[in-house]
């Protein structure tokens, strides 16, 4: 299974100005663009580390998932969450000819947990022998930062912060037990397997 991100976040939609003041940067240095690259770095940097740790995507992306076989015929789990669309479901050929399915033999469960494509009829397409499936989808909680949870949020900025004022010697194995227990709620329940 390979996910693929298709679309990147814009550098306006994220906090920048935020990570500054909780920095508390001095005087002069918060007009100045010397460091927001730096910055920005520390952040998308912060971003994926937390997305990575919860399974949650933070700001709206379009991603491409390929998969060479379903865990279940009527149902498909998505490898990240909240998904907020499919718009996409393409069966590939052993020699590339590609179908697209109609949106009317598939939809998507909305969950909090396990977002997944669902087979209208009794089972979602044959994956063909040395083919594959390509799903299209959008996830993230918006566009905005303001509609990221307020704990996924405090976390991103602390883990900057922590990148920032350590950048000399971070080791960047372990992420801070404060950042952790902002995200222990937000980690995916595994069940019987799940």
């Amino acid at each position: 299974m390979i996910l693929t991100e298709l679309t990147t976040i814009p550098s306006a939609a994220l906090p920048l100005e935020l990570l500054k003041q909780h920095l508390r940067v001095g005087t002069g240095f918060s007009a100045d663009t010397e460091q927001d690259e730096l910055l920005e770095a520390y952040l998308r940097a912060a971003m994926s580390a937390v997305e990575g740790r919860t399974g949650c995507v933070l700001l709206e992306k379009t991603f491409n998932w390929g998969l060479t076989g379903w865990r279940n015929y009527d149902r498909q789990v998505l490898p990240v969450r909240p998904v907020s669309e499919v718009t996409e479901l393409k069966v590939v050929e052993r020699g590339g000819a590609e179908t697209i399915l109609a949106p009317e033999t598939y939809h998507l469960e909305k969950d909090s947990q396990y977002p997944a494509l669902i087979s209208v009829g009794n089972a979602l397409p044959v994956v063909p022998q040395n083919g594959s499936i390509e799903v299209t989808f959008a996830a993230g909680f918006g566009d905005d930062w303001d509609k990221v949870p307020a704990d996924l949020a405090r976390a991103v900025l602390l883990l900057a912060a922590d990148f920032y004022e350590n950048r000399a010697s971070r080791d960047g194995a372990n992420l801070p037990s404060s950042i952790l227990s902002l995200l222990e709620r937000f980690r995916k329940v595994r069940l019987l397997g799940g």
